[in-house]
């Protein structure tokens, strides 16, 4: 059982460590929302979640 405790342990130090370095890393990103290629990307972005959003309804019903 001891195997069990110190797993979970682990796993909690882990997560931990990965918050604290997300929370120190901030980076500013300078898109330029009106140029072609960031709309063009956002459009692909979009039709493909649309697709996953429909494919995951038609498979749950």
């Amino acid at each position: 059982m001891s195997y069990c405790r110190t797993g979970a342990t682990n796993g909690k130090d882990k997560a931990t460590g990965e918050n604290d370095g997300q929370k120190k890393v901030q980076e500013e990103f300078d898109i330029d929302m009106d140029a072609p290629e960031t709309e063009r990307a956002a459009v692909a972005i979009q039709s493909q979640f649309r697709k996953f959003q429909k494919k995951k309804a038609g498979s749950q019903s």
